[in-house]
């Protein structure tokens, strides 16, 4: 497993939103407050219910707009377990997760961890951006 360590401490938020080209509004400072608080996988509902602990209240509109914005900026990644589940990571650093499909839980693991061997090339006129690996497990 990757370390516990925030990917952003929360004095930094702010420049690390405009070193991205990302205008930090409050309510983005809100969202970026949650996302790296610590390491974690957050689904936007998550996102919404935690900013939402605090007034004035942010829009389910503008949960989704910002995360969707910090994931195109490369801020978090978007990780699709399925096509109704996504999660939101902090850690944009390549790495690969463990899916527990009993707890809807989403872990690290380290790409050191894992071997894919050779990859195909990819279709003409495209490159190949990076690799996501995510294992399904259970509970036993």
């Amino acid at each position: 497993m990757l370390g516990n360590a925030p990917p952003c401490p929360p004095e930094r938020l702010e420049a690390h939103l405009r070193e991205r080209g990302i205008l930090p509004t409050r309510q983005r400072l809100r969202i970026a407050r949650v996302l790296f608080a610590k390491p974690q996988h957050l689904s936007a509902e998550q996102v919404l219910a935690l900013v939402n602990r605090e007034a004035p209240p942010v829009s389910k509109a503008t949960v989704y707009n910002t995360l969707g914005l910090f994931a195109r900026k490369g801020l978090i990644r978007e990780v699709i377990v399925d096509p109704s589940k996504v999660f939101y990571d902090p850690n944009t650093r390549p790495h690969h997760h463990f899916y527990n499909v009993d707890t809807g839980t989403l872990t690290d693991v380290d790409p050191e961890a894992v071997s894919l061997g050779r990859l195909p090339s990819p279709p003409e006129g495209t490159v190949t951006e990076g690799v996501d690996v995510i294992i399904r497990i259970r509970n036993g």
